[in-house]
C-alpha cells in the first residue's frame, strides 16, 4: 500500500453518460473523429484510471506510467530507494527535494498552518507506532510510549529551505500519503492538458479530478458510496464540470482493541486516535491535492465545524456522513455541493 488506499467510500466512475455505446463521434467529413481513450494500471500500491476524448492518442500509457515512476522515486515510503525513504534514515540529516517532492512539502506546511495542527507529515513515526504504517504491531502502545513518540513529531521540527529539507533531530521521519496522491492525480491532469486534451477523468486510488464532457456532449457522472443505518451501501450519483474529489472514510481502515475500534486516523498533536462522529467526507476542490490534504483534517471535526471550515473558503465543497446522537446514519453537505447531485446538475 503507498498513499491512500484505505479509502472506505471511494469515488468510483459511476458512467460516462452513455459513453460506452459509442466511442467516435463524426463531427466533420474532414475532420479526424473523437476517440475515447483509456488508460489503466496498477500504481501506488493501488491502480490508475484515465479516460479522455481527443482525435489522436495524445498520451500514452507509457507516458502515465514514466510520470508515476518519477513521484514514487521521489515520495513513496515502500521504495527504499526513494527519495523520502533516504530521509527517514536516522544517519541523514539533510535531503535535496525533487520538483515534485517541493510542491509537495511546501503544501504541507500551508495545511498544516491552515488546520491548526492537524496535518502534519511528520506523524510518520505515530502511524507506526499504532501499526498503520510499514511494520504490523503485536501490541497497541501505551501513554509512555506515545508521550516518548511524540517528541520526535511536529513540523516544527523540520526546516525547510529550498531545495534542502533538514531535520532537527535523528528521530525524525515524515509521511506525505495525506497529500502525495492527491497531488499525483493533479501531475497527470496537468500533463493531459499540456498535450490540448479538454476532455478527461482522471482517477487514482480513488481520487479523481475531471474537466469537461463526453462523446455526448454531457458532463461526467460520478459514483460516491455510502453506508446505510441497516450496512448496506447506497451510492449517490454527482455531476462535476471540472474539479477534484476525494474521499477519506474510518470504516474500512481499522483495528480492533478488544471491542474499541482504532481508527486509522491518528492526532499528531495528542498521539492518539480522533474521536469524532464522521464517518467519510468527500472533498471538493479546484486541485486534488487540495481536497487529498483536507478530507483526512475534516475526520477530526463535527459536521458543524467541517461546514463552517468550507463556508469561508472558495472552490471548496463538501459532502458529509456521520452517525448522529442515536448512532444513526445521517448526512450533511455544504450549500455548493447541492449543485452536484445528478437531479440538480445542469
Amino acid at each position: 500500500m503507498y498513499f491512500k488506499s484505505w479509502i472506505l467510500l471511494s469515488i468510483s466512475l459511476f458512467s460516462l453518460c452513455g459513453i460506452a455505446a459509442t466511442q467516435t463521434e463524426q463531427t466533420s467529413y474532414f475532420v479526424q473523429p473523437l476517440q475515447k481513450i483509456v488508460l489503466s494500471g496498477p500504481a501506488q500500491g493501488t491502480s490508475y484510471h484515465i479516460t479522455y476524448f481527443d482525435q489522436y492518442e495524445q498520451v500514452s500509457k507509457n507516458d502515465v506510467d514514466s510520470i508515476l515512476k518519477v513521484i514514487d522515486l521521489s515520495m513513496s515510503i515502500y521504495n527504499p530507494l526513494s527519495t523520502i525513504s533516504q530521509f527517514n534514515k536516522q544517519e541523514t540529516s539533510i535531503v535535496k527535494l525533487d520538483r515534485h517532492f517541493q510542491k509537495v512539502v511546501e503544501a504541507s506546511f500551508y495545511y498544516h498552518q491552515i488546520t491548526k495542527g492537524i496535518f502534519d507529515i511528520t506523524v510518520a513515526p505515530l502511524v507506526q507506532l499504532w501499526g498503520f504504517g510499514t511494520t504490523q504491531i503485536k501490541h497497541f502502545p501505551d501513554s509512555n510510549k506515545i508521550t516518548s513518540t511524540l517528541s520526535s513529531v511536529g513540523m516544527n521540527k523540520l526546516i525547510w529551505e529550498a531545495p534542502y529539507l533538514k531535520k532537527s533531530r535523528p528521530n525524525i521521519s515524515i509521511d506525505v500519503n495525506g497529500i502525495a496522491q492527491g497531488y499525483s492525480v493533479d501531475v497527470l491532469a496537468e500533463f493531459l492538458e499540456n498535450k490540448g486534451v479538454k476532455n478527461y477523468i482522471v482517477e487514482l486510488g480513488g481520487e479523481m479530478r475531471v474537466k469537461g464532457k463526453n462523446l455526448q456532449g454531457d458532463f461526467f457522472k460520478i459514483g460516491i458510496e455510502r453506508p446505510t443505518s441497516n450496512h448496506h451501501l447506497q451510492t449517490e450519483v454527482v455531476c462535476i464540470k471540472s474539479g477534484a474529489l476525494t474521499t477519506a472514510g474510518n470504516f474500512e481502515k481499522y483495528m480492533m482493541n478488544g471491542k474499541q475500534k482504532i481508527s486509522h486516523h491518528v492526532n499528531p498533536l495528542t498521539g492518539y486516535m480522533f474521536s469524532s462522529p464522521i464517518v467519510s467526507v468527500t472533498v471538493y476542490a479546484k486541485t486534488a491535492m487540495e481536497a487529498d490534504a483536507l478530507d483526512n483534517y475534516f475526520m477530526a471535526l463535527t459536521p458543524d465545524e467541517i461546514l463552517d471550515f468550507v463556508k469561508k473558503r472558495k472552490n471548496l465543497e463538501v459532502y458529509i456522513i456521520f452517525n448522529n446522537e442515536r448512532g444513526e446514519i445521517e448526512e450533511k453537505y455544504s450549500k455548493g455541493f447541492s449543485d452536484f447531485f445528478l437531479q440538480k446538475a445542469t
